[in-house]
Order: C-alpha cells, then sequence, then structure tokens
C-alpha cells in the first residue's frame, strides 16, 4: 500500500509540495467525500489557509459512476477540450 489513510497520504504530499510553505498566495482546496482529510494535512504544513470546494458531479446518463464533469458555484468554466 502506498498509503496508510488519508491523513498519511496528505502528509506524503504536504512534503512534496514544501516549497510553497509559508507564502501568502497559497490556498488549499479541498473536494468533500475524501478530500478533506488529505488537504488538512497539507494545509497544516503548508501553514496556509484550507477552504472546502463543493462540487456535484456531472454524470452520464445509464451510468452512475461514471462522471463527466463537475457543477460548482462562483461562475467559473473549466472546459477540457480533448
Amino acid at each position: 500500500m502506498i498509503f496508510q489513510d488519508r491523513t498519511d497520504a496528505g502528509r506524503q504530499l504536504a512534503q512534496r509540495l514544501a516549497r510553497y510553505a509559508d507564502l501568502a498566495d497559497v490556498l488549499v482546496l479541498a473536494l468533500p467525500r475524501g478530500g478533506v482529510p488529505v488537504a488538512y494535512e497539507v494545509a497544516k504544513q503548508l501553514k496556509a489557509p484550507l477552504d472546502v470546494f463543493l462540487v456535484r458531479k456531472l454524470g452520464l446518463p445509464g451510468h452512475p459512476e461514471f462522471a463527466m464533469g463537475a457543477i460548482a458555484s462562483g461562475g467559473v468554466r473549466v472546459l477540457n477540450d480533448r
């Protein structure tokens, strides 16, 4: 196993992102359903603010587990033309 749990994953990710520690323009965004414990560890070690980004899966009809995108508030649209 690569990670013991999500907390361990966040700590390992934070080590790789250490160059961003203590920078004023760094913000850690967490996605619910598993991302918050990872992001919390990253934010804590980088001494950066943490926020939760609420999104909703944009599914494909007839395929409940397949996500073709995500929907969030804020008026930003990001498209992958590929």
